[in-house]
């Protein structure tokens, strides 16, 4: 059974949404509810992944390997490590919850929409488990094309222009990564196997273009400044769903593209250019915290929110020590919980005025106060408070930071006073005061169904932020084992 959890990771979500749709969405009910089971099948199969995790092994667990395209020495090559294991429980995780959000608000194609997220969450599955080039372009690139459909066909009015954004940068970016996988094959005496990539010893001057070659890729998915503007148009035009599941899973793939690819296979360019990706991180951190600051509209808000915490993401990769790397990657995780969790917020909120305009609302509070206490936990997490997952990585990455120069470290921790800022100063507009208006007076207060994923939410933000030994545990091995490859082969 082991031996096949991560085919059925990938596979049980893919083939689960074929019944979906034959289904068709003329029994809606069925539908959602026959999605609902692949969904929770899909978490479910990934859980062995966690408990039968060997802590102490640094090397890749729950190993598959088969012949694919013989001729070019492919293979369908899957495994996970400490780094890669936690995405593929949280990507199952998220599937669940935007299958719920959709449940009563999507009354269109609903068969088509369950069945994109399932296609999409057993894609990502596949991204995070391969370990054969090939194989991880072929999901990297598959990606897309469910998102795509997402945004332009359930999105908003502007919907058709922020798809074809979104696939156009992400599209562009990716065809010089495939020019330097093939550069790779080539040096690796014909084989896409990544784990020898990592053994590839490269003179400086290629190892600096074929980063660049992947930074551009990686970049636009992160994103990071300045090839970040795709991301706020897609927010604001997709779905609820589409944005929990682009900013808790989508952005983490450029993110972990850095991680299980940049790093090993060219550990002297990433030395070289670390000062380089500090620079940017830090201008994602500190200045788009401040364009955070003045959105007036509360899905561009938090998309901004994302590109300054995934900053601290490429910061911690890039500082190369311990805390770095684990506080960044505990971030990852935290703020698929968190920006998860605010997205939905705000779907909530528009499923019931249809406006995600802060100036249109005030006093929720008093109409909504059960989903006003979930939004303040949500809205403190998303600005750090101990306590909260938001602080854990946050504070991992700054103490990592400060190791590596106090002004790095000093410039990072910015983002706490900022964060706070833009979500306290936003949730204070919207929830708190005197009814606004005959709107807001309107309000009914979340029901089971909001409850319910709002609470799983709110556990996962409090479990991490209270007690994170078991993320970062299983995490310790592989960094460490990451860090030791990466400084032995620095020129």
């Amino acid at each position: 059974m082991n031996s096949y959890l991560l085919s059925l990771a990938i596979w049980v979500p893919i083939i689960g949404a074929v019944p979906v749709l034959v289904l068709g969405s003329e029994r809606r009910e069925l539908v959602r509810w026959l999605a609902l089971g692949v969904a929770i099948a899909g978490f479910v199969v990934t859980l062995p992944l966690y408990t039968g995790f060997d802590r102490q092994f640094v090397g890749m667990q729950f190993v598959e390997i088969a012949p694919w395209i013989p001729r070019f020495n492919v293979q369908y090559f899957l495994g996970v490590d400490g780094i890669s294991v936690l995405f593929i429980l949280l990507n199952a995780f998220v599937t669940i919850l935007v299958i719920m959000a959709g449940w009563d608000v999507i009354e269109q194609k609903v068969a088509q929409y369950m069945a994109a997220f399932l296609i999409m969450s057993g894609l990502m599955n596949g991204i995070f488990a391969s370990l054969d080039a090939v194989l991880f372009y072929v999901f990297f690139e598959a990606s897309l094309i469910p998102m795509y459909i997402i945004i332009g066909v359930w999105g908003g009015p502007n919907r058709v222009y922020a798809a074809f954004k979104f696939f156009l940068y992400t599209l562009l970016g990716s065809l010089l990564m495939l020019v330097a996988l093939l550069y790779l094959f080539l040096q690796a005496g014909g084989s896409f196997n990544l784990l020898e990539w990592h053994q590839l010893r490269l003179t400086m001057a290629p190892q600096i273009l074929i980063f660049i070659a992947f930074l551009v890729a990686f970049a636009v998915k992160v994103p990071m400044w300045p090839v970040h503007t795709w991301l706020p148009d897609a927010h604001v035009e997709a779905p609820t769903g589409g944005s929990v599941v682009l900013a808790a899973i989508m952005l983490k793939l450029g993110a972990y593209g850095f991680v299980r690819i940049s790093l090993p296979i060219l550990p002297d360019a990433s030395h070289y250019l670390a000062p380089m990706m500090i620079g940017l991180s830090l201008i994602a951190v500190v200045y788009i915290g401040f364009v955070a600051l003045v959105q007036a509209d509360m899905k561009k808000l938090i998309a901004y929110s994302s590109i300054s915490h995934m900053g601290f993401v490429t910061l911690g990769f890039f500082i190369f020590n311990q805390l770095g790397i684990e506080g960044a990657l505990v971030q990852m995780i935290s703020h698929g919980f968190v920006s998860a969790a605010m997205f939905l917020c705000v779907g909530v909120m528009y499923d019931r005025m249809h406006s995600r305009q802060i100036a249109d609302y005030g006093g929720v509070v008093n109409t909504m106060p059960k989903f006003a206490a979930f939004f303040m936990l949500f809205a403190m997490a998303n600005s750090g408070l101990p306590a909260t997952s938001g602080f854990v990585g946050e504070f991992m990455v700054i103490l990592g930071a400060v190791k590596h120069n106090f002004w790095v470290g000093f410039a990072a921790a910015t983002t706490l006073i900022l964060g706070a800022a833009y979500t306290l100063w936003m949730y204070k507009r919207v929830v708190f005061g005197a009814v606004a208006n005959d709107h807001v007076a309107g309000l009914t207060d979340i029901g089971w169904r909001e409850t319910l994923i709002l609470t799983l939410l709110a556990a996962a933000v409090l479990a991490m932020g209270i007690y994170p030994f078991p993320f970062t545990d299983i995490m310790h091995a592989s960094v460490d084992n990451l860090l030791k490859h990466v400084a032995v082969s620095k020129l």
